[in-house]
């Protein structure tokens, strides 16, 4: 009983020591929403995301319309997915550029569950028999309400990842793991557009190879090909191709692109409608689009243990997919995204929305690369959009009856292109790390064959075990045992003649596990030091072991340009996270105008840093030991002594 009482006070003293700072904190850390919305610029940025957000909606209801096709529901829940999800987004995420909503993957991942649960033989029996929900037939809302219980699970789990702090092993996703299955995904997405881009009628086909199931019934079955739609389909994905590329190339001219989709859709139900295509033609159309908002309602929990497979599924696939997204939004425009809080701010974009029969959301790119075209400057944009997406559920909705379903589709497909682009990387992989390009390959094999999760699983596995092999080649791995770099330097006769300089010498591999912290311990000794100082010079050296830098401060001088030099001679291998991160390095540096170089560096090293980026540099970057390239810098300072004297 003591014990108890004990325990009971030492609970309520913490209770009591808990002050109304750290309970400010905490909302302000929880709701990223109550600090930018204070600080918001109204003059500069409201303009630039009023534009952005109107551009937005229109990129989210058709593809809104589509994703939810996609997933085996009525269109009209893919409205409902287009607004709910973006206004929660809004409030508890971080990337200020990162447009949730509807997404091909996660839609696709649901179609499995809806399509397995609510077969669409069942279409028959019950199309006629009205729920009053909406005015959809029962079978609608049996659909919607499997992969409403997908989206609400799979929220669940990513708020449990957030709770147990999972944000913190994001750094097993690198990037050719998440490229290779957001592209084999895509490749899935694609493949089950098929049907309706020939107009073909056929059953459901998913599992295992079911890849290959699709495209052997359809050649199986050519001549049951709908000549009108594949011809409908063809001449969409030709429209919205060229006019896309057109508005990239020419979107520094124009500052409101051309919303082809839009127009796409509006020319070709206006077509469908005056031709009667949906009854001389056969055209396949949308169909009664309803008015309004549903009232809220709990999703069928009784099917939850029937989707748990879908809905880790969803969990995991739209949480890397939008996580890589907000990552380069905050990279590119210089602020940061806590991993672990993008998992609560998903996990309940998608728990709430589904109180509203929403199908799963994440951030998908074309929108998100909208935003940054268009000039976006917060979430405002994404707020606006939800505005005139409202407008739409309340009023313009019943016009989309007649769009042609080989039109949506057509839609889906083009909009994927940056996915399937991502073919590319392979020469990228190939020249800086085969052991990764390896992987991307046998990933994007995994994720056709099986699933997105299934080769998401593969790829980080594969990923842990190849380094766990590699890394007994190093001979840093004890934290214990890190050396000081011994390096003697003497300038007595000219210390002007050094720019302020610091060494650090890099004394392990170089890989997705400790390159994060790696950058992040070098940025915070270039701050801590005052490397952009011009009045205290110094030189530092510094040992870098297993993620983890050392310095001290050895000598100092009066300069105006200060160096970085890297000793590359400890660096045993290294991954195309590792490169990718030196390179951010440089340019980081080079913005705080500083100088990088590196010494002892392997010709791997060279070659995979000149072919994965631009150094950009008219000076030499590389140097085969500390000694050069210090000599290096005092030839430079000379230099351009001796041009300022012959100047004057």
């Amino acid at each position: 009983m003591s014990g108890a009482k004990r325990k009971r006070s030492t609970v309520w003293r913490k209770i009591q020591a808990v002050r109304f700072e750290d309970i400010k904190a905490w909302f302000m850390r929880r709701l990223p929403i109550l600090k930018w919305v204070p600080a918001y610029n109204w003059k500069e940025n409201l303009a630039p995301d009023t534009v952005s957000g109107m551009m937005l909606a229109i990129q989210q209801v058709t593809q809104g319309l589509a994703f939810a096709v996609l997933s085996s529901v009525h269109p009209v829940f893919g409205l409902y997915g287009s607004f709910f999800p973006v206004i929660i987004y809004a409030i508890f995420g971080m990337g200020r550029h990162v447009a949730t909503g509807t997404f091909a993957l996660t839609s696709l991942i649901s179609a499995n569950a809806v399509e397995r649960l609510v077969p669409s033989a069942r279409t028959n029996f019950t199309a006629n028999n009205n729920s009053g929900i909406l005015g959809l037939s029962e079978f609608e809302m049996q659909r919607i309400g499997v992969a409403a219980a997908v989206s609400f699970l799979g929220g669940i789990i990513q708020v449990a990842m957030f709770m147990l702090h999972l944000g913190s092993a994001t750094f097993l996703l690198t990037e050719p793991v998440i490229s290779a299955m957001t592209t084999g995904a895509a490749t899935h997405v694609v493949t089950s557009q098929v049907k309706h881009l020939l107009g073909m009628k056929m059953p459901y086909i998913s599992g295992p190879l079911a890849f290959f199931h699709i495209y052997a019934y359809v050649f199986g079955n050519i001549r049951s090909v709908q000549l009108e739609a594949l011809l409908l389909s063809l001449l969409s994905i030709v429209v919205l191709v060229l006019v896309k590329e057109l508005n990239e190339k020419f979107h520094r001219n124009i500052k409101v692109v051309l919303p082809i989709d839009l127009l796409l859709i509006i020319a070709t139900s206006i077509a469908c409608y005056y031709a009667d295509m949906e009854y001389i033609y056969g055209i396949e159309v949308v169909g009664n689009i309803p008015k309004g908002l549903p009232s809220p309602k709990a999703p069928p929990m009784s099917v939850l243990p029937e989707v748990v497979t879908e809905a880790f599924g969803v969990a995991l696939v739209g949480y890397v997919a939008s996580l890589a997204l907000a990552q380069g939004s905050a990279k590119k425009f210089k602020y940061t995204v806590d991993d672990n809080q993008e998992f609560l701010a998903h996990g309940l974009s998608n728990v709430i929305p589904s109180f509203f029969f929403c199908i799963p959301s994440a951030a998908a790119m074309g929108r998100t690369a909208l935003l940054y075209s268009t000039g976006a400057k917060t979430q405002v944009a994404c707020l606006i959009s939800c505005v005139l997406i409202l407008v739409v559920i309340y009023t313009i909705g019943p016009l989309l009856y007649w769009l042609p379903m080989c039109v949506l589709a057509s839609i889906i497909v083009v909009g994927l292109k940056g996915m399937l682009m991502q073919f590319r990387d392979l020469k990228k992989y190939w020249n800086v790390d085969k052991i990764d390009w390896s992987i991307w390959v046998s990933t994007y094999v995994f994720t056709i064959c099986f699933a997105a999760n299934v080769g998401l699983l593969y790829g980080v596995v594969c990923t842990i075990v190849i380094v766990i092999f590699r890394f007994p080649r190093a001979n840093t791995l004890n934290l214990k045992n890190m050396k000081e770099v011994d390096y003697k330097y003497k300038a007595e006769d000219n210390c002007e003649s050094l720019k302020q300089v610091k060494i650090v010498s890099v004394n392990s591999p170089l890989v997705f596990l400790n390159a994060r912290k790696f950058h992040a311990d070098l940025l915070k000794i270039i701050q801590k030091d005052g490397m952009s100082s011009q009045c205290e010079q110094n030189t530092l050296l510094c040992s870098f072991s297993n993620g983890s830098c050392h310095g001290e401060l050895v000598q100092s001088c009066h300069s105006e340009r200060h160096v970085l030099i890297l000793d590359c001679n400890g660096l045993n291998f290294f991954d195309y996270t590792g490169v990718s991160v030196l390179l951010q390095i440089y340019m980081d540096c080079k913005n705080r105008y500083i100088d990088v170089l590196l010494a002892h560096c392997k010709a791997s090293l060279i070659k995979a840093m000149q072919y994965s980026g631009n150094l950009d540099s008219e000076n030499p970057v590389f140097f085969e030991s500390i000694s050069s390239a210090i000599d290096a810098i005092q030839i430079h300072k000379n230099y351009s002594k001796f041009s300022e004297q012959s100047e004057v």
